[in-house]
């Protein structure tokens, strides 16, 4: 199959110009302005749209068993999604329970996704335990093209690792030359603030945010940083919601700690009001860590502008609002964490950091998607526009306008975080490796051609 893209204006991290997209098999081998079609090629008019390279998800929740319920989509429903959204390729937090084999674990994870996927596709390795099994599993893990490993310093009993697994674990990857993703708050005030909070009859939703105030955060990032300067590991702070601990990871990096910083979505747009919605209602938006204070706002955009924050997820774990939120009715704790967010990361990322003014349009193709390749071994055949790499493209249409709704989403979910939202300007065309993903809101891609992308460790 062979594809031209005509008339766009092609939007990457540092470059802006008009040219023509001539894509041939999967790749991109002609880039030029009045490019003519050859026999048989599909033509695509980008006139008056950017043209982005595919966005790629670095942190989503698709399998995810928790709190004895399961995450709602699939790779069939989650990957129709990311890619009516724009994002092409998807890194999953492989997170196996403490008491389950790493090795079996990744393979679990592996057939969620091979042959069902429509996006490309890879993962970040849990790391929940590190006992004499460990380390052969995780050298073999890496040696199948896995180069990030993912650690909790939270979920104490569950997904957390301890300090002597901590250290064991980033004294591996420091070897290995593989990232470490992180989770930092400290399990240990967690799960003390929530024994008191309960006690309290402070059950509800909001309380969750008190569970975990934003020192609690900030301890876990030092404590993170701590272990990865004196062990000499790369390391990569997920999730990252305030300025609290925005600023215990930049004395890091000032020190010469080697540290990835990434932010969501909902950080950006969502405030704890929401969670403090009255009815229950505020369980839609538990997550951890929680959603802050309306000031952090400004911090992180602040951030993203600045080079200090890198990256921009979704940390999408969909669970539904009728059915599964609710087994934390009388008890926050038992609250199943994470919004779905997959399907509208970008739209949101350009309707209301770009188009606001907060950030710039190669701002946003670095975050979403140039500086995520570039960190996780996929750049540059992930995450550019040049010759050679993946024809992953986005014609985006700034014109478009309409609003978030749950009856028009993809993700397998029975809310939208945000719904009734406007959006200005959405994908009108996604393409994954030279072939139509989805059109104007649609999927009309093909389920089960996404790849497992092998990465091979290096230090960002």
């Amino acid at each position: 199959m062979s594809l031209l893209i005509k008339n766009g204006e092609i939007i990457t991290a540092d470059t802006r110009y008009t040219a023509d997209i001539y894509c041939e098999g999967e790749t991109i081998t002609r880039i030029d302005k009045n490019l003519r079609a050859p026999a048989g090629a599909t033509v695509v008019d980008a006139t008056g749209k950017y043209v982005f390279p595919g966005f790629i998800d670095p942190h989503v929740h698709i399998y995810l068993p928790f709190m004895g319920t399961f995450s709602k989509d699939t790779y069939v429903t989650g990957s129709q999604a990311a890619l009516v959204g724009g994002t092409t390729t998807l890194i999953e937090m492989c997170c196996p329970a403490r008491k389950d084999d790493a090795l079996a674990s990744f393979e679990l994870w592996m057939a969620q996704a091979a042959g069902k996927s429509a996006c490309d596709f890879t993962f970040h390795m849990g790391v929940t335990k590190f006992d004499g099994t460990t380390e052969a599993q995780l050298r073999e893990i890496v040696r199948r093209g896995i180069s990030s490993f993912k650690i909790f310093l939270a979920y104490k009993g569950a997904f957390g690792v301890d300090d002597t697994e901590l250290y064991r674990t980033l004294k591996l990857a420091k070897e290995l030359g593989v990232v470490v993703a992180a989770h930092c708050e400290n399990e240990t005030l967690v799960a003390e603030r929530c024994k008191e909070l309960l006690a309290a009859g402070r059950t509800d939703p909001g309380q969750h945010h008190e569970s975990r105030p934003p020192a609690v955060e900030a301890e876990g990032v030092h404590h993170l940083m701590t272990f990865a300067e004196l062990t000499g590991a790369a390391t990569y702070i997920v999730h990252l919601s305030c300025q609290e601990a925005l600023d215990q990871a930049i004395a890091a990096r000032q020190r010469g700690v080697r540290v990835g910083i990434e932010t969501l979505i909902q950080y950006l747009t969502l405030d704890k009001s929401y969670a403090e919605k009255p009815d229950f209602e505020g369980a839609k938006y538990v997550m951890s860590p929680p959603l802050r204070d309306q000031r952090n706002q400004s911090v992180l955009w602040n951030g993203i502008r600045d080079g200090l924050i890198n990256t921009v997820a979704t940390d999408h774990a969909p669970f539904d609002f009728e059915k599964q939120k609710p087994m934390g009715k009388d008890d926050f704790t038992k609250i199943p964490n994470g919004i779905p967010s997959l399907e509208e990361r970008i739209n949101l990322l350009y309707t209301y950091g770009v188009k606001t003014g907060k950030i710039d349009l190669h701002t946003m193709v670095n975050a979403a998607s140039t500086v995520v390749a570039k960190q996780f071994d996929l750049f540059p055949r992930k995450g550019a526009i040049q010759l050679g790499a993946d024809a992953d493209l986005v014609v985006f249409d700034p014109s478009y306008r309409g609003k978030i709704s749950v009856q028009t989403q993809h993700m397998n979910v029975d809310y939208s975080a945000f719904e009734g939202w406007p959006l200005e300007g959405r994908a009108s065309v996604v393409t994954v490796r030279g072939e139509f993903a989805a059109r104007d809101g649609k999927f009309t891609g093909t389920l089960g051609r996404g790849q497992f992308l092998q990465r091979k460790p290096s230090h960002f």
